[in-house]
């Protein structure tokens, strides 16, 4: 596969560029980790910002089932939301849960990594709270995705797991055939798979709803997988955070890499576009865009 990426500065707005997805108004909404910010980014390229909190830190952002965008704030312990027109609020949690990723659930509830707490949490478009304890100590609990079983499924980055959890609270952990795999990012694949990356040992992961685990090595095996969101063509798109690369995974296994231009970029989180393009935040400060 052939592909074209392009950089795109966001100025003053850089302030980190972490997280990011498409809005329910096609605009493209990402995390400013270190400025502690939002920001949107139009279909024109116009840009702005809300300042959230200096210390709130938002990692992960993702549509909710209300029309709004809900984010976490692994800085103060909240669940952030904001309104398309940019109205902003918060969920506050209890003190010490350092929420990371976050994702719609089949419930119609924002589903999120309890990173500090070894839990995850459920948060109602009303802001009502339930937290589920996970059977580990000290398991890092990162990202989530809804998958295609009516449950939600989640990374466990030091407990070398993935984890799913159903509507009923009922939690289920598959250990990863790699030791030290540290798994991050996971995303439910058109394959009806879930995909993941492990970014300790330089592979992705493909689980099936009933526990049936393939990994594939990249082929830089220290590139360090970040972030993975489900190609609605087929396979997944993942980033290299220590390659500096934006790859492709076919349903076979079958990978692409595609070099960012700017070295050291630090690419985070990504998304594909309406139109099948792929956007994914460099956290130095900018976006990249690959046209496959």
């Amino acid at each position: 596969m052939s592909a074209k990426i392009r950089e795109v500065p966001l100025g003053g707005a850089g302030g980190g560029p972490y997280g990011i997805t498409v809005g329910p108004d096609g605009a493209l909404w990402l995390t400013l980790a270190h400025a502690g910010g939002i920001a949107r980014m139009g279909a024109g390229g116009e840009l702005r910002t809300w300042p959230v909190s200096p210390d709130s830190r938002p990692l992960i952002i993702t549509p909710g089932p209300d029309g709004a965008l809900w984010f976490t704030r692994s800085g103060d312990d909240r669940i952030g939301r904001i309104t398309t027109d940019g109205e902003l609020s918060a969920v506050a949690l209890p003190a010490g849960t350092g929420p990371c990723g976050i994702a719609a659930g089949p419930d119609g509830a924002l589903w999120y990594a309890a990173m500090s707490a070894d839990a995850i949490g459920r948060v109602t478009v009303d802001g009502e709270q339930t937290r589920f304890p996970l059977p580990v100590s000290g398991g890092f609990a990162s990202m989530v995705a809804a998958g295609p079983d009516e449950a939600v499924w989640f990374t466990l980055n030091q407990a070398n797991a993935v984890g799913r959890i159903g509507m009923d609270g009922d939690v289920t952990l598959h250990a990863l055939p790699t030791e030290g795999a540290a798994p991050v990012g996971i995303t439910a694949g058109v394959d009806g798979a879930l995909w993941f990356v492990e970014i300790g040992a330089g592979q992705l992961g493909r689980i099936t709803p009933d526990g049936r685990i393939t990994e594939y090595p990249l082929p830089d095996r220290s590139a360090r997988p970040h972030a993975i969101v489900a190609d609605p063509a087929g396979g997944c798109w993942y980033t290299e955070w220590g390659g500096n690369r934006i790859g492709h995974v076919t349903p076979g296994g079958a990978i692409d890499t595609y070099d960012l231009p700017t070295p050291a970029s630090e690419p985070h989180g990504l998304t594909v576009a309406p139109d099948a393009t792929v956007w994914a935040a460099l956290e130095t400060g900018a976006l990249a865009h690959l046209t496959p």
